[in-house]
């Protein structure tokens, strides 16, 4: 026998699981794109890590000017990008944290379901359970009352 309040509560856990699997979808996107984040890091530091070393030697033979100011500029444009990646790396990381946060929340939320029907379905086997024993036992009471009345 089946609660009703179980059957009602199955569509909230289906609409719980989705909402779960949304989650974890999401959160399983999360690493790749914080380490994508932090690749495009490490790639303009080196790349402007190998600058500077141009500029070293570079400029122990003598540069102009223009190629100084332009330089200057240059080097100024990557720190700026590489801020800029590092606050997209720190975005990323967040954002993984509110996505394992996100899930734990919704895991939560259906764990906690699947109990509340677990419980519902034992409450209503243990009333079945209680209804069939007081059956049986006005059955037993019943047969045992007909058996003495007709042994009189």
């Amino acid at each position: 026998m089946t609660d009703p309040r179980a059957r009602r509560m199955a569509p909230v856990l289906d609409m719980a699981l989705e909402e779960e699997r949304k989650a974890a979808r999401t959160l399983g996107e999360c690493p790749r794109q914080l380490e994508d984040a932090g690749n495009r890091l490490r790639d303009l530091e080196h790349y402007a890590s190998e600058y500077e070393k141009g500029w070293t030697q570079r400029g122990s033979q003598g540069v102009g000017r223009d190629w100084l100011i332009n330089y200057q500029r240059f080097m100024s444009q990557m720190h700026v990008a590489i801020e800029q990646q590092r606050q997209t790396v720190d975005w990323y990381a967040e954002s993984l944290q509110r996505a394992r946060d996100n899930w734990r929340q919704r895991y939560q939320r259906v764990e906690a379901l699947r109990k509340l029907i677990a419980r519902y379905r034992e409450e209503a086997r243990a009333r079945a359970d209680k209804q069939e024993q007081k059956l049986l036992d006005e059955l037993t009471q019943r047969l045992f009352s007909h058996r003495s009345s007709s042994n009189e």
